[in-house]
């Protein structure tokens, strides 16, 4: 069954609980590496293109991304909301709603994003897009440069962008995600393979690394497993750094850049992990998770 209804004129979203850490993100900012400025958009690309076909979307509309304990939103006129990413629990006006499916909140009413079950971060889309302003054509906050809106906090007034006319599509339920239990990354080698032993390159495939407490949208870092060993010494100039690019610092433990990563860096990259649902499991990852890296296919 269809469910009509979007961002009418004037709607907006209030925040009522920022949570700890919500952010506005689309697709991001592609093009502007040369000057500095880092793609960044949704972390888990895959789940915030699902909450935008779910409302019919077009596929850039901006929407939130919510880390760990989810957001609170009031609706200052009806709209339709869809939420995707980490299963969560989600709350109209103190009733339980659909997580995955299309969701009418009528004006006035408080949805409640809960807490991740599993995972980390949920996808909070609203027919029409959040339509705070573009910064380089793109509505995304990017924690590295600064550039985009600012984090969400308390009372907070998110603009909803106007819905087209059509009914939102009849779509079937999607399926609660499992929260990974282990993270495995394809993994291409290069450019900088030869700066580590051979020994070492060969021990990656069979090490178990664990996510950090210290991974962020800008990366996630490793710890525990077999810390590369390098074949030469010194240090490289900076040289440009791709979504994916699994850099390894002086610890030899592995980083894999995500979403906000710096556009330059000087430490050897061993390879690169490419875009697609291996790094979009990588932004659902908790802390102590087991991380693996197998050769790309």
């Amino acid at each position: 069954m269809s469910v009509h209804g979007g961002g009418g004129a004037g709607a907006a979203l209030e925040v009522v609980r920022a949570g700890a850490l919500t952010t506005v993100q689309d697709g991001g900012r592609p093009g502007y590496a040369h000057l500095g400025v880092p793609r960044s958009g949704a972390l888990d690309a895959g789940a915030y293109a699902l909450a935008n076909r779910l409302l019919g979307n077009p596929a850039g509309a901006a929407a939130l991304e919510t880390t760990l304990d989810g957001v609170a939103l009031r609706a200052t006129a009806p709209v339709t909301v869809a939420v995707t990413g980490a299963a969560c629990p989600v709350r109209v006006a103190g009733r339980p709603a659909a997580w995955g499916a299309p969701v009418r909140v009528p004006a006035g009413a408080l949805l409640d994003v809960g807490r991740a079950a599993g995972g980390v971060r949920a996808y909070v889309a609203v027919r029409g897009g959040v339509a705070v302003p573009e910064v380089l054509g793109s509505r995304s906050t990017d924690l590295l440069s600064g550039l985009g809106p600012a984090l969400l906090s308390a009372g907070t007034l998110l603009p909803v962008g106007p819905a087209v006319p059509d009914p939102v599509p009849a779509v079937e339920p999607c399926p609660l995600p499992g929260p990974p239990s282990e993270l495995v990354l394809p993994l291409r080698l290069g450019p900088r393979a030869d700066w580590f032993t051979g020994a070492s390159l060969a021990g990656m495939w069979r090490a178990v690394f664990r996510v950090s407490a210290l991974s962020n949208r800008i990366g996630l870092r490793t710890e525990a497993g077999s810390a590369l060993v390098r074949a030469r010494p010194g240090e490289l100039p900076s040289e440009g750094m791709v979504l994916g690019a699994v850099q390894v610092p002086p610890d030899g433990l592995p980083v894999v850049f995500l979403a906000d990563h710096p556009v330059t860096g000087g430490y050897p990259v061993v390879g690169v992990v490419p875009p697609g649902p291996a790094l979009d499991a990588a932004a659902q990852a908790r802390p102590g998770v087991a991380v693996r890296f197998v050769r790309a296919r």
